[in-house]
């Protein structure tokens, strides 16, 4: 018996413009605003049943690329970008199973907040709401929101704790059965089943309790992405599905198997954890096709040098167009912002960086059976959990390619699911 794994989709650069650029087919650049693209991801995931789909965000403008924001709004890169709990409800009306996950920062919403709203959206949507915790780590985001820098980057992930505490117990504030609905007593919820949390800590303070009744899924599903030492710590303790970058097989094992070792520690069961390793697959008629549109990406990557940099100073605000494309950048960089990035490109060269379409160590390029075939063979190394697919500029041919030309081939090898078990994310998630 082959051991299914989970499939989900990572919606990068957010809610904004996706192929939106004349050698991206399928433009639509007038409506780059309008959910239409993103319901049409949404229903092919659903027909591939997938597990769920995170909506990043993030809440500026960056300036880290050469001290200013015109590259930036040049490629449309990590800005502009909606809020990702607007399009949820675009989303959920569409589908019926597939889970949603918006990207909520802890830097950016009181708990109180945070926890209405996706307690809110998980009754709206009939229990398919999950929560993309995220601490932030771009200085300019915090200075939208009255700070002139984040906090250091391990203290981050303790304000994290405290804030998935409050936010949880606030969730679970209301008793399964505190809502009694009976006219005649009359009574519409028990008060005594309904409890202030009275929360008084270091960097929070909250009475509580919510003021609506627990969602379908109470306690919903969270999704995190820390990588570092201190990340995994955090995400071993509080994530339900983690997704990362793994650059190698080896490394995504060794991942998996130091993030199940924490979680025991934490008291929890590591199968309880489903991890999710970021892919990004080229289908085509023919291997040699499919080679051919990599060669043709990476192509493209070269031609636009500072688009792919100014990402990379966004996530460690680092500048680095301060550096020489061929020198292999210094082993004493240090950032505040995302670490685990940064240790993976210590000692390349930012040209290497910058024009690399895949930066794993491994390559899902070819038909629907090769590529089938090499992600039955990485889960059967790794031991699970699943792929997190990726394209930060997709359009509607690739999401038929994978939805409808790659899922069919992993769910005839009986590698993916071909329906939904349960009504709730968390079941499904659950499943296997």
């Amino acid at each position: 018996m082959k051991k299914p794994f989970h499939l989900a989709w990572f919606l990068s650069q957010g809610y904004g413009p996706k192929s939106w650029r004349g050698d991206w087919p399928g433009s639509d650049l007038e409506r780059w605003m309008m959910p239409d693209l993103f319901v049409d991801l949404a229903r092919g995931m659903e027909r591939a049943c997938f597990d769920y789909i995170i909506i990043e965000d993030s809440s500026n403008v960056p300036y880290t690329y050469k001290g200013s924001h015109d590259t930036y709004l040049q490629y449309a890169a990590s800005a502009p970008k909606l809020d990702p709990a607007v399009l949820v409800p675009y989303l959920a009306q569409q589908t019926t199973h597939l889970g949603l996950v918006p990207t909520l920062s802890v830097s950016e919403y009181p708990p109180y907040l945070m926890a209405r709203l996706v307690n809110t959206l998980d009754h709206t949507t009939e229990g398919r709401m999950g929560w993309n915790c995220v601490t932030g780590s771009n200085d300019g985001a915090a200075q939208n929101y009255g700070r002139d820098k984040h906090y250091p980057h391990d203290e981050r992930y303790d304000i994290a704790d405290e804030f998935a505490d409050v936010v949880t117990r606030l969730w679970e504030a209301w008793e399964p059965d505190a809502m009694v609905l009976d006219p005649d007593k009359p009574m519409f919820a028990d008060g005594s089943k309904v409890h202030a949390i009275n929360h008084d800590g270091k960097y929070f303070k909250c009475r509580g309790p919510l003021n609506a009744p627990r969602s379908p899924q109470g306690r919903v599903p969270i999704c995190q992405a820390g990588g570092s030492p201190r990340g995994q710590q955090f995400a071993s303790r509080w994530a339900d599905t983690i997704i990362t970058n793994a650059i190698t097989v080896e490394g995504m094992k060794k991942f998996r198997e130091e993030v199940r070792r924490r979680a025991a520690g934490w008291g929890r069961d590591p199968d309880s954890i489903k991890v999710l390793y970021l892919a990004y697959p080229i289908i085509d008629t023919t291997v040699e096709a499919a080679r051919e549109r990599r060669r043709l990406l990476a192509e493209e990557d070269g031609r636009h040098v500072d688009l792919n940099l100014s990402g990379l100073s966004r996530l460690t605000n680092i500048d680095f167009s301060k550096f020489d494309l061929d020198e292999p950048l210094p082993a004493d960089l240090t950032t505040n912002g995302h670490q685990s990035s940064l240790a993976n490109w210590i000692g390349k060269t930012p040209r290497s960086l910058a024009t690399g379409s895949n930066r794993q160590g491994f390559e899902l390029v070819g038909t629907s059976d090769s590529v089938a075939s090499h992600m039955q063979e990485i889960m059967q190394e790794v031991g699970g959990d699943g792929f997190l697919i990726f394209n930060t500029y997709f359009d509607r041919r690739y999401v038929m390619e994978v939805c409808d030309g790659l899922v069919p081939e992993l769910q005839r090898r009986g590698l993916t699911r071909k329906a939904y078990a349960h009504k709730l994310f968390r079941d499904n998630l659950m499943e296997f």
